[in-house]
């Protein structure tokens, strides 16, 4: 039987979550799109429908959602909450980390606002909002299951500082956001495993802000990369105070890219970089910020730890394509 106390509890957990939906629902949008594709039997190319999700990010209409959500789309087009559907232009996207922006001509539209995705914990409670299947305002919840996990993008390149959760994804959802019981979007509903029952991911919020302000502005994001693949790892306090380092995290180094365009040779698999140009890092978001276009064929500076010692490398950064 469940005690009084109990009924509270529960009482209080739906109430938050009705309340976030009632918050954000308006924001959230469902695409649909007409696609180019060669048919199996006659290899000619065909048009196909496909679908996913969106969220509305300011008043004037910038969408953000997957870049394989309307990736080699012919047309794009926006459904709002209140009924409209209305053609979308494509202002933007990145592969490297599956996010796309839209733009819909239409004003005072309820947007939503990023969180901060590194003040993030395991067990927060996370709302996935989207269209599954075509269903508008699907709504799942869960909690965060874990932080810096890492997917394969469609291009092939890792999508680091990705946040793993227990809300359940359909198709469909892809392009939605993942909110906190504030209403702030803390990912970018991004992928799901068929074949394991209820681990979804998202691609962090301070990761698809930065894009999503990059796609706006220049219409892709031209960036540098050391031909890595690195995810977030928690510093030991003895390995802090020995080198003196102002963060309790880095990025922990285990793939490094064979006859990759960057120059990398220093770098070893296990390395943990705390430092990037002087400037500490403590995350992948961290290296993203920071390795930015003018940085292409420079040499750089790099510390990281080897052994529990920092150690001073150089590396000169390639172009990401």
């Amino acid at each position: 039987m469940v005690q009084h106390a109990d009924h509270q509890l529960l009482d209080a957990y739906s109430g938050t979550i009705t309340q976030v939906v009632h918050n954000v629902a308006d924001a959230v949008v469902h695409i649909e799109v007409i696609k180019s594709v060669a048919d199996p039997r006659t290899r000619q190319q065909r048009d196909a429908p496909g679908s996913g999700s969106g969220f509305i990010i300011s008043s004037d209409g910038f969408v953000v959602t997957n870049n394989h959500v309307i990736e080699q789309a012919k047309v794009i087009r926006v459904s709002l909450a209140d009924g409209r559907k209305v053609v979308a232009e494509l202002k933007g996207a990145d592969p490297s980390t599956d996010i796309a922006v839209l733009k819909i001509y239409e004003n005072n539209l309820k947007a939503l606002a990023f969180a901060d995705s590194s003040k993030l914990q395991p067990g927060q409670i996370a709302v996935a909002i989207g269209n599954p299947l075509g269903l508008q305002h699907t709504v799942t919840a869960g909690v965060v299951s874990a932080l810096g996990r890492s997917l394969r993008a469609s291009n092939g390149r890792l999508i680091d500082d990705v946040i793993q959760t227990d809300a359940s994804l359909n198709p469909g959802n892809s392009g939605g956001p993942l909110v906190n019981s504030s209403g702030q979007v803390i990912g970018v509903n991004t992928a799901m495993i068929p074949t394991a029952h209820g681990i979804c991911f998202a691609v962090s919020s301070n990761l698809a802000a930065y894009v999503a302000g990059r796609l706006i502005m220049n219409g892709r994001v031209k960036r540098a990369y050391l031909g890595i693949a690195g995810q977030l790892v928690n510093l030991t306090e003895r390995m802090i105070a020995a080198n003196k380092l102002q963060k309790a995290t880095g990025v922990y180094i285990f793939e490094i890219e064979a006859d990759s365009p960057a120059h990398n040779r220093q770098l070893q698999t296990g390395d943990i970089i705390v430092s990037l140009r002087e400037r500490s890092v403590g995350s992948v978001d961290d290296m993203h910020k920071l390795l930015s276009e003018e940085f292409i064929g420079q040499r750089i500076s790099i510390e990281v730890l080897r052994n529990g010692r920092k150690v001073n490398v150089e590396v000169i950064p390639g172009e990401m394509k």
